[in-house]
């Protein structure tokens, strides 16, 4: 009697470990829910937002103009920032640095991408902190969902179609 008592909490753990790998490496490595907060992405993405990324462009080199990205932020590196990809290496990007609003062209060097918060007014982005390096880059947003909709629903919108942004 004992004996099978262990064998089906065995049999459990076995089940929920293995599962539980499984889903580890579905949001280690294919994509990730994330709920956004801030207004830099309005009127684009809204606080509490939530977003899917997905991993395998970042993986592929498969990230491009336009795009919105989920990243670590290069200022502090526990916070994720969610921002719009507007250069990518070798681009050349005109840079209007907010403090001092200096107009300047930059730029992008290798390796990095340049990203800008759609609401430029409120966004703190690669035109205070540079270029930020690919490596940062944790996915790209393929779908959002807005769980304040007015009517109690969960909409769903289709990010990855960036056709005419910017």
């Amino acid at each position: 009697m004992l004996g099978r008592f262990f064998g089906k909490v065995l049999g459990f753990a076995g089940f929920t470990i293995q599962y539980g790998c499984i889903t580890h490496c579905a949001f280690e490595y294919l994509g990730e829910i994330v709920v956004c907060s801030g207004p830099s992405m309005e009127p684009t993405i809204k606080s509490y937002d939530v977003i899917i990324s997905e991993k395998l462009s970042r993986q592929f080199h498969r990230i491009e103009k336009g795009d919105i990205i989920i990243a670590k932020s290069p200022n502090d590196p526990k916070m994720n920032i969610c921002k719009r990809v507007i250069g990518l290496e070798g681009d050349k990007v005109f840079a209007n640095s907010p403090p001092n609003a200096f107009k300047s062209h930059r730029y992008v060097p290798k390796g990095h991408v340049w990203l800008e918060g759609d609401n430029l007014q409120n966004s703190t982005d690669s035109r205070n902190y540079g270029p930020v390096p690919y490596a940062l880059i944790r996915g790209r947003v393929c779908l959002k969902g807005d769980p304040l909709a007015q009517d109690g629903s969960l909409s769903i919108s289709n990010e990855g179609d960036h056709e005419g942004t910017p």
